[in-house]
């Protein structure tokens, strides 16, 4: 994979994996068993879940078949690893201008029914400060939705929890900044009285 050529997308177009790509024969479970399947999703994992918010998705779909992975899926994760390569250049970056008038913005989507075994949702969401990524997620839902509006609702409660942890954060930590600067407005005052 280290002289492989970079992808556009992490996924191919319209991927459908599911539990029966499973390998099935014996000669199917021996080659599987020589395929580092699981070190490369946790790998995976450690990356999208640290810096690569644009892997999320991909490795928690690649993850859905750590138990019992086939060659499709194996052949979608080395399509994932070939995005990797090229995209290495790829970073988060913040900057203050691109800040607004609120202190971040958390954007939440869905895809209606896209587990093929389960038919469940996956939901995700991104948290923006400063025009970078500093928080997101992209999992499975728990329950079946009956509607794409449902999906959504249930994503948007996901981001709304996020939003409710960011604003308790962001008004604990302001106030802190605030009680600091009283605090260093009283000693100045203090100092120039015993003067």
């Amino acid at each position: 994979m280290s002289d492989c050529h970079g992808v556009q997308t992490p996924l191919p177009h319209k991927i459908a994996l599911s539990h029966d790509m499973g390998p099935t024969t014996e000669e199917e479970k021996k080659f599987m068993a020589k395929i580092p399947y699981l070190s490369a999703v946790g790998s995976l994992q450690y990356l999208a879940m640290m810096t690569r918010p644009d892997i999320a998705h991909s490795v928690a779909y690649l993850a859905r078949f750590n138990s019992n992975p086939g060659q499709k899926h194996w052949e979608a994760l080395k399509h994932l690893l070939r995005y990797v390569k090229g995209t290495l250049e790829h970073k988060l970056t913040y900057s203050g201008d691109k800040a607004g008038d609120e202190p971040f913005v958390t954007y939440s989507d869905s895809s209606h029914g896209d587990c093929v075994d389960t038919g469940r949702s996956t939901a995700g969401y991104v948290t923006m400060v400063a025009g970078g990524a500093v928080e997101w997620y992209s999992k499975l839902q728990t329950i079946v939705a009956l509607s794409t509006t449902e999906a959504e609702y249930m994503a948007a409660v996901e981001a709304g929890k996020e939003i409710a942890w960011m604003r308790n954060l962001i008004s604990v930590r302001s106030g802190r900044l605030e009680r600091r600067e009283r605090e260093k407005e009283k000693q100045n005052d203090s100092d120039t009285d015993t003067e």
